[in-house]
């Protein structure tokens, strides 16, 4: 999506983010090895700023091949406003080609079939119509079933939804064709009720998924996987300027540390040093400079 922030004077910095592509930034930026590919697959219109956004991807090494254009559409923006360090949002999106995103559904699996690791939100089931959703989480339901890794991040945003029910169904449809659940407390408990970390974790593994991070922000996250139940408590932030990204840049460093083999306790940790990194920082994307020590670390 294209991003306004405040910047100063009244005026506004125009970028291009979103949680999934956030997340896309950060793995591409903390995998250094060229055997691994960061591929975006999204729908983006043939306006001057779909190319823009699409011309952003490709020169900093995502993947564009994957991106179908669609007449008549454009990308979807919002407007980020924090209060403090938190941020709320602002949306407009309904003539995005994101939305049909899911729209083909032979071309979808094609275009998926070949991935290790797949990665989407709630966000990403909250903009597709019922029909295209069915479409999409069948898709991942195979691909989960044939052995890829499904990555998903419940990432509730209860505005883009008709109802509380119709948010819960499909949040917990992502849940049953997934692989590898990192949802965050707070979302989980406003959606499902859970009381702690613990029962919300419970409740995941219920739905069938074997590895699951329950982030809590500057809390310990609580992670069960390969059999073990272990909590991670990350290193104090002194300085906390702008939380957007924090969760989307955790993600992003377990996964490419779990494609690096290691364990997911240390990549739990690794996550909370890169996410504490993130929320020092005005804006979603960090330039790669900014983690050096830490991946040589």
């Amino acid at each position: 999506m294209v991003e306004l922030q405040n910047a100063i004077d009244g005026l506004y910095r125009l970028g291009f983010a979103g949680d999934t592509l956030n997340t896309a930034w950060y793995v591409r930026a903390l995998t250094q090895s060229e055997s691994v590919g960061v591929d975006y697959l999204t729908a983006i219109g043939t306006d001057q700023l779909s190319q823009d956004m699409k011309a952003f991807l490709d020169i900093h090494r995502i993947g564009t091949h994957l991106i179908r254009q669609v007449p008549d559409r454009t990308v979807g923006l919002y407007l980020i406003t924090l209060a403090g360090a938190e941020r709320s949002f602002t949306y407009w999106r309904d003539q995005s080609a994101a939305k049909l995103l899911a729209h083909d559904p032979a071309f979808l699996r094609s275009a998926l079939s070949k991935a290790n690791y797949i990665y989407f939100s709630g966000i990403t089931l909250a903009i597709l119509s019922p029909e295209h959703r069915a479409n999409f989480l069948s898709v991942l339901g195979d691909l989960k079933l044939a052995g890829a890794t499904v990555v998903f991040d419940s990432n509730s945003r209860r505005r883009l939804w008709p109802s509380d029910s119709a948010m819960r169904e499909a949040i917990v449809a992502g849940y049953k064709v997934s692989t590898l659940a990192l949802p965050t407390f707070d979302d989980e408990q406003s959606m499902f009720g859970d009381n702690q970390p613990i029962d919300c974790l419970k409740r995941i593994a219920d739905y069938g998924v074997p590895e699951i991070v329950v982030k809590d922000g500057p809390k310990p996250c609580l992670v069960m996987a390969e059999g073990d139940l272990i909590t991670v408590t990350p290193e104090p932030v002194k300085s906390v300027v702008d939380t957007t990204g924090a969760g989307d840049s955790f993600n992003a460093g377990y996964i490419a540390s779990r494609l690096a083999n290691e364990t997911p306790s240390n990549a739990a940790k690794f996550a909370h040093k890169i996410a504490g990194r993130v929320i020092c920082t005005r804006g979603a994307l960090l330039d790669i400079a900014e983690f050096k020590d830490l991946i040589q670390n």
